[in-house]
C-alpha cells in the first residue's frame, strides 16, 4: 500500500479500485451484494471509503477465488460485522465447496479417459480411410451406443460413461 494512502482514514473509489485490483464498478457492486459496507459521501458526492475497506475488498478477492460466492460472504460478513462468529458456518461451507470440487474432478476424470477412448477409436478409423471418405466420426458416438440398444449413460452433470466397446491405445506416456 502507498505511503500516501496508509495514513489516510479514507479512499476515493478510483484510488481503492487501483489498490485491490478492481473497477470502481465493481466496488459498486460489491456494495449492492452487502459485503463491502456502503461508503460516505464527500460533499461533491464521490464514494469515501473507510480505511478498512481496502482488506475487505482483498478477502472478498481471495474468497471468490476458493469458491465462496458473493451471497455467502454477504451472510457470514453481515453476522461478523455484527459481533457474531460464523467460523463454523465458514467452515461448513469450504468443506462442502472441497466436496464439490472432488465430485467435479472425478467426473472429468471419467470424462477424460471416455474422450481418450473415443480420439484413439478416431485416430484407427481415421488411418484407415481416405482423405475424401466421410468417417462420421460424430454419428460413431451415437452407433456404438445405439448397436447395444441403449441411451448412453450420463454420470451427475451429464458426463458420460465409458463404452467396453471402445479400444484406446496409450501413447508413449
Amino acid at each position: 500500500m502507498d505511503d500516501n494512502f496508509s495514513n489516510r482514514e479514507y479512499w476515493l473509489a478510483g484510488e481503492l479500485a487501483k489498490a485491490t485490483g478492481v473497477s470502481t464498478d465493481t466496488l459498486r457492486h460489491y456494495e449492492r451484494k452487502g459485503v463491502l459496507i456502503r461508503p460516505r459521501r464527500a460533499c461533491n458526492g464521490y464514494r469515501l471509503y473507510h480505511k478498512s475497506a481496502f482488506n475487505r475488498v482483498l478477502l472478498v478477492r481471495r474468497a471468490l477465488g476458493v469458491g465462496f460466492t458473493l451471497d455467502e460472504l454477504a451472510r457470514v460478513l453481515r453476522e461478523r460485522d455484527k459481533g457474531s462468529a460464523p467460523c463454523r458456518e465458514v467452515y461448513k461451507l469450504a468443506t462442502e465447496k472441497l466436496s464439490s470440487i472432488e465430485e467435479q474432478l472425478i467426473a472429468l476424470t471419467a470424462l477424460r479417459d471416455e474422450l481418450g477412448l473415443i480420439v484413439a477409436d478416431w485416430e484407427n478409423r481415421l488411418s484407415t480411410a481416405t482423405s475424401d471418405t466421410q468417417i462420421r466420426l460424430l454419428e460413431s458416438l451415437v452407433a456404438t451406443t445405439a448397436n447395444e440398444n441403449q441411451l448412453p449413460p450420463t454420470g451427475k452433470n451429464g458426463i458420460g460413461k465409458l463404452s467396453p466397446k471402445l479400444k484406446f491405445k496409450k501413447k508413449g506416456r
